[in-house]
């Protein structure tokens, strides 16, 4: 269903072939008749793309505008569901690994709230899509400084090593299964799973994650789904559509 890598211009043509090989994917010239996923290089912002009939608008990462900016200045603060999950509070701002960094919505809310927020993604089309958004974004007078604390590695989490700091707190937001009809699931999410597909490892992440974390792991996950792997956590916390299911390091059993 992917595609390759192509240029929106000439202008830009130089960019996407450096990319490509990069990446290790086709350079397409599209003709027009091509039906699937494409990353797109344009002079703006580099973005995912479907082709085809019924296709949705691209996607490309935002955090200067739109729905980044937004949450930034109307997320609630440290009385979110996704900081009372993370254990912010007063004299404690931790160390934070996203496992499954993804567009890197809540790791740059995470990063508004001054956490150290180290990212790690393994698809390299996603990767490419947030390490551009990063990029951009790092000019921006009033969002840089918040960028500057996060950081993008390309990596399969299972392989993941500390080195000589261990997080605080790790982070799971692992693909789920959208069964609702196609119009009623989000653009990006709809283009990821025909990038993606649904996560068949995201069990071996958890216990990856419980290795890893000092203090606490927290998984993301739909307000009705299984919990990951049938480990129970040691508390949840829930919103309408959400819900965050924590593991305390020392006190949950599969930590030891």
């Amino acid at each position: 269903m992917f595609l390759g890598i192509a240029a929106a211009s000439p202008n830009v043509q130089s960019v996407a072939a450096a990319l490509a090989a990069d990446l290790a994917v086709p350079l397409i010239q599209p003709d027009g008749t091509e039906t699937g996923l494409l990353l797109l290089v344009t002079e703006g912002a580099l973005q995912l793309r479907q082709f085809g009939p019924d296709a949705p608008g691209p996607v490309q990462v935002d955090f200067v505008e739109g729905k980044a900016a937004h949450r930034r200045k109307f997320g609630g603060g440290r009385g979110q569901p996704l900081a009372k999950a993370i254990g912010l509070k007063k004299g404690w701002t931790p160390r934070v690994l996203d496992m499954t960094a993804g567009l890197g919505r809540d790791a740059f809310v995470l990063a508004t709230l001054g956490c150290e927020v180290e990212m790690i993604e393994r698809s390299p089309v996603v990767y490419a899509l947030l390490q551009d958004g990063l990029n951009r974004a790092r000019d921006d007078a009033d969002i840089g400084p918040i960028i500057s604390r996060m950081k993008l590695q390309h990596l399969d989490g299972r392989s993941y090593s500390s080195g000589t700091t261990s997080p605080e707190v790790v982070y799971l937001d692992p693909m789920y299964p959208h069964r609702e009809k196609s119009a009623k699931v989000k653009k990006e999410m709809r283009l990821f799973q025909l990038l993606l597909g649904d996560d068949q490892d995201s069990a071996a992440l958890l216990e990856r994650a419980l290795v890893l974390a000092t203090r606490r792991v927290v998984v993301k996950r739909p307000a009705k789904a299984p919990f990951l792997g049938e480990q129970k956590p040691s508390v949840s916390i829930t919103s309408p559509n959400t819900r965050y299911d924590i593991y305390l390091i020392g006190t949950h059993h599969a930590a030891t």
